[in-house]
């Protein structure tokens, strides 16, 4: 499973909207949504961010582990 797959799940298993993620993140919507459909990936602070708030490793965020 692709980043964009794994963040979009994350999001609707806790019922977050794509605006909470960016407000999280101090970002606009736009680019959440950017990652969710493949157009860019978030930098590694990011990553790490939201690998902390989901309780999961930045591994699964990535998919390098299921």
């Amino acid at each position: 499973m692709e980043f964009k797959d794994r963040l979009k799940e994350l999001r609707k298993e806790n019922e977050l909207s794509q605006t909470d993620i960016a407000r999280l993140l101090c970002l606009s919507k736009m680019a959440v949504s950017h990652w969710e459909c493949g157009d860019s990936e978030p930098n590694i602070s990011q990553l790490k961010t939201l690998a902390k708030y989901f309780d999961v490793s930045v591994d699964y965020l990535i998919g390098f582990v299921d």
